[in-house]
């Protein structure tokens, strides 16, 4: 096989799989709904349910980036792909909150596979493209948004679905046959994957030692990539996950809108990925992620002012102008997602499963992290909005961070200019 034809072919595959374990990994953003309607759980427990899915996609991504270095992207796509595909069933068939959590643990692995697929497509593409790539393939974060639409655009399928089910009880109906219907995807996806992807596989990791592979997480860029990818990856997956709730509670719109308004964040935060990508292959990621926390900033400070009348202006934000300020701050996540990741192989490009992986893991964690300090926050405070804080405070710290790395930067740069005029040898910057 060709290796343009192998490399496309690893994006394309790499992708759909991605869309479609993402789209497992938050199916309970919308559904949680219905679960919480039918078993009346708490708005506490069900943060909690959905943190939990979050978190079983963010602990482990450093082992799942490393092993993909060591043992391929295709065969970590397909470990997960069929273990993720048991639990997405099983879901079918809890009816007890235990066992909801149980398997929102085990199907939250499904988020791991953005580490996986970061380090396949960065061991097939060449650097001057290589943003492009991979911010194609994480628009896979567009699974975000599969149920949403579903529920969104179709909301008489819930209703239409016989409560009997189908195969004599193997498939539940009402909202229960759609994760069987996830997991015969997955199975389907997997086999796919199995005969279409190239062999044999790159896999740069392989040889290297643990200690070795791990060595470059001592940098403290590295740690500082990572508080990057909370702002513009954590909050994302906590949003995704939270608004629709939080549309539902504050604006008293039915299931169905606040699916289609989540969307029209997750779109735009998903979609641009890829141009985030290309702007990073172009401007360099430096340049693009200052852009993006100012934007981000300047969206949620507005977000985060109270209603009521502050200097003699009535401040009381309509439907249309809290999704219109989402909608912005979806774009510049989508944006920031691919410039952050630009950094790991440019930096890194020996070791991007082992760095990828903890840049993932602790943006992931945020996502963990973050719908309970909303729902906290909007009860203690009386004011949802005021969730929107959190994030705004989160953002200014890394805009002030990356700042400061700037200015240090272009003083480095200064003196490396004054130095050669001078004839003193400098070490680059």
């Amino acid at each position: 096989m060709k290796p343009d034809t192998a490399r496309w072919r690893v994006l394309v595959l790499s992708t759909v799989a991605f869309t479609l374990l993402f789209n497992v990994w938050l199916m309970l953003g919308v559904l949680g709904i219905k679960v919480r309607q039918e078993f009346h759980f708490s708005p506490a427990q069900m943060e909690w349910l959905a943190a939990a899915a979050i978190l079983a996609g963010a602990l482990p991504r450093l082992n799942f980036g490393i092993w993909a270095d060591r043992y391929g992207g295709r065969t970590m796509t397909l470990v997960l792909l069929f273990l993720c595909a048991v639990p997405a069933y099983l879901v079918c068939f809890a009816t007890t909150y235990m066992q909801f959590l149980a398997c929102a643990l085990l199907f939250g692995l499904a988020g791991t596979h953005f580490t996986v697929g970061i380090s396949w497509n960065s061991a097939w593409f060449p650097n001057e493209v290589k943003g492009t790539a991979l911010g194609i393939f994480g628009a896979g974060n567009i699974g975000a948004s599969g149920t949403k639409l579903l529920v969104g655009l179709a909301p008489s399928v819930l209703t239409l679905i016989p409560t009997a089910g189908y195969l004599g009880g193997w498939i539940p109906g009402g909202w229960r046959a759609l994760p069987a219907a996830y997991a015969a995807i997955l199975v389907l996806m997997g086999v796919a994957v199995f005969f279409l992807a190239p062999t044999p596989d790159r896999t740069p990791g392989r040889g290297r030692t643990f200690a070795d592979l791990m060595r470059p997480l001592r940098d403290t860029r590295v740690w500082r990539f990572s508080l990057y990818y909370v702002v513009v990856f954590g909050a994302y997956v906590a949003l995704s996950a939270w608004l629709p709730t939080y549309y539902h509670d504050t604006y008293g719109v039915s299931l169905r809108t606040a699916a289609l308004l989540t969307a029209t964040y997750i779109f735009p935060a998903s979609l641009l990925r890829p141009v985030g990508g290309w702007l990073s292959d172009r401007f360099g990621p430096r340049v693009v992620t200052y852009a993006v926390f100012v934007t981000m900033a300047l969206a949620l400070a507005a977000l985060s002012v109270p209603r009521g009348t502050h200097l003699g202006i009535d401040y009381e934000p309509g439907l249309a102008v809290f999704a219109g300020l989402m909608f912005v701050v979806g774009a510049a996540m989508g944006i920031g997602k691919a410039s952050v990741y630009k950094y790991v192989p440019d930096y890194y490009p020996d070791d991007v499963g082992a760095v990828g992986g903890l840049v993932g893991a602790l943006g992931a964690m945020g996502g963990f992290l973050m719908p309970p300090a909303f729902g906290a926050v909007g009860r203690v405070t009386g004011a949802p909005q005021a969730a929107f804080l959190v994030l705004l405070v989160l953002t200014l710290g890394c805009l002030a961070w990356l700042h400061v790395v700037v200015l240090a930067i272009r003083a480095r740069e200064r003196a490396g200019r004054s130095s050669r005029g001078a004839g003193v040898a400098v070490e680059p910057a």
